[in-house]
């Protein structure tokens, strides 16, 4: 039987191909939306509909909230899916959808509305015992105000901003000093990246890895399909991801998935999302520090030792349907590794490098999977993330997935632009990243040795 519903998909690059699959799977039409620049994108040609939605600047196609929803009704959407990045994690967009009748395939406005605001978020977590980093109670109101709470805390500190994500309004900060020059900074980074420029304050854990424990709900039920680590950072922007997380003992575990699905039912989670936690790996101590309410980019690292269709199973969650799965049911397998491919040059600081595709090739084999938006001749438009796809691999354990790595990355071929396909294959071959020796603070210390 033919599948009437129909998907806006209200995003670009990567993951917009990744939407089309899964709703193609499932037998689901698909309407994709496009700015001037994505006329001709991966996403625009496997689409059974494309709509124009604006010009090449994201505020007025991709952030246009107005003419997202115009198409949707025009094109006659059941439901819309966000993607990440842009309108994903915006409560006045999901709210919107939600009154105009269509479906949010996402979690509720007041999901993310509560649990997108970083501050919000940690006094819900404190009230249900889950430990958060110690720092300020609730926003900082000035310069002066954060001066204070510094005393009390103690250096070093990060400064963040309490709505957002994705590394944009944070500082870290080891002198007073610091803290006068950085405040105001990242005070307008948050303004201008998400509209607010609220901060909070938090103690600064050395030596501290980036574990997210990845979840599902439907309203009523929720599961956790277990962790990644994501300690490997630049500019506190994720570069490569693996699952699971191999420097956690099974009690810490257990511990940080159960933290997770308790904030999910405090909020009765709808959707896929992801719960981030700081562990120190001196005392062993875990830590909350934000959830984010969408699908992530390095979802495929949990799919890949699960076998969970992550973005299937939100999907058919939006449309009101029940999870298809149990907790008892779930288990993890084998390792998965995940390197990000941006259009950038390490060796000119990562600057962003948009350009015409040329040539690309990688080994096509059991366990390797390259999500992309990638095509020869493909024209990188210069307005957008510089994110091109995602390189995942597959093993029985860690080792012989960092042997499998090597392999593919030693293949692997994009021409015509810079990308940071060299970048891991220096990583993939550096003795502390094979014996798992690093932290969030490995990789900026690492670049500065090799560019």
């Amino acid at each position: 039987m033919t599948d009437s519903r129909s998907v806006l998909i209200a995003n670009r690059g990567e993951i917009a191909v990744r939407v089309n699959k899964a709703c193609r799977e499932l037998g689901i039409k698909t309407i994709q939306v496009y700015s001037d620049a994505d006329i001709d994108s991966l996403a625009v040609k496997m689409s059974d509909e494309a709509i124009r939605i604006g010009p090449a600047v994201s505020a007025k196609s991709y952030l246009n909230i107005d003419n997202i929803l115009a198409a949707a009704k025009s094109s006659g959407a059941d439901a819309i899916h966000p993607g990440y990045g842009f309108l994903a994690e915006n409560s006045e967009f999901a709210s919107a959808v939600e009154s105009s009748g269509i479906k949010f395939l996402g979690p509720s406005s007041q999901a993310i509305k509560l649990l997108g605001d970083k501050v919000s978020a940690r006094e819900l977590v404190s009230s249900l015992n889950v430990a958060t980093v110690p720092g300020s109670d609730g926003r900082v109101s000035d310069l002066s105000h954060a001066q204070v709470l510094a005393k009390d805390i103690g250096f070093p500190l990060m400064i963040k901003a309490s709505a957002g994500g994705g590394g944009r309004g944070i500082r870290p900060v080891y002198t007073g000093d610091d803290l006068s020059r950085y405040f105001p900074q990242a005070s307008a980074e948050a303004l201008a990246s998400f509209g607010d420029g609220g901060l909070y304050i938090e103690k600064y854990i050395a030596s501290a890895r980036h574990i997210e424990v990845q979840i599902l709900g439907d309203g009523e039920t929720y599961l956790h399909l277990f962790e990644r680590d994501c300690s490997l950072q630049r500019r506190r922007q994720k570069v490569w991801e693996e699952a699971p997380a191999t420097c956690l003992s099974d009690e810490t575990r257990k511990g940080m998935c159960d933290s997770a699905l308790k904030i999910c039912q405090a909020v009765r989670y709808r959707g896929a999302g992801t719960v981030e936690f700081l562990y120190d790996t001196n005392s062993e101590d875990y830590y909350f520090l934000e959830m984010n309410t969408r699908i992530q980019v390095e979802h495929p690292v949990t799919e890949m030792v699960t076998g969970i269709d992550i973005v299937k199973e939100m999907i058919c969650v939006g449309f009101g349907g029940k999870l298809s799965l149990k907790q008892n049911e779930l288990k993890m397998t084998g390792h998965a590794i995940e390197c990000r491919i941006n259009a950038e040059d390490p060796s000119k600081d990562f600057m962003p490098w948009p350009g015409t595709i040329s040539k690309i090739s990688f080994p096509e084999q059991s366990g390797v999977r390259f999500d992309s938006m990638l095509f020869e001749g493909y024209e990188v438009p210069p307005f957008y993330d510089s994110l091109l796809g995602k390189l995942i691999v597959y093993d029985q354990d860690r080792s012989r997935a960092i042997d499998k790595l090597k392999h593919v990355l030693d293949k692997f071929i994009i021409e015509g632009i810079p990308t940071t396909v060299r970048l891991h294959e220096k990583l993939v071959n550096d003795g502390d990243v094979i014996a798992g020796r690093v932290d969030i603070e490995f990789l900026e210390k690492w670049l500065l040795e090799q560019f």
